[in-house]
């Protein structure tokens, strides 16, 4: 089993920057009490605030496949529709 880092990047529509920064904020504690989470940190652009950054480390794939068909996931989903400009993921390994 081997690590996984997720690189996500969420663009807020300019009127709904605080509405996706206070989703994204709800998602932080209980992502970094599932099983498998080793790291979940959310970043926000000092220069363009509508752009965040989430990083995360997991332990594999696997588990980050059901941390993303957990239900406060989906709760964030449907709290931002319609909110988010933009969003990207991409899935990494470490090396070394």
């Amino acid at each position: 089993m081997s690590k996984l880092t997720i690189i996500a990047n969420v663009y807020a529509n300019p009127d709904k920057i605080e509405l996706v920064k206070d989703e994204l904020e709800k998602l932080i504690s209980v992502t970094r009490t599932e099983k498998g989470c080793l790291q979940y940190d959310l970043h926000q652009d000092n220069e363009r605030p509508e752009h965040f950054l989430v990083y995360e480390i997991w332990e594999s794939r696997e588990l980050w496949q059901a941390h993303m068909n957990a239900p406060h996931l989906s709760a964030y989903i449907d709290a931002t529709e319609g909110a988010i400009a933009e969003f990207t993921i991409r899935e990494m390994s470490p090396i070394g």
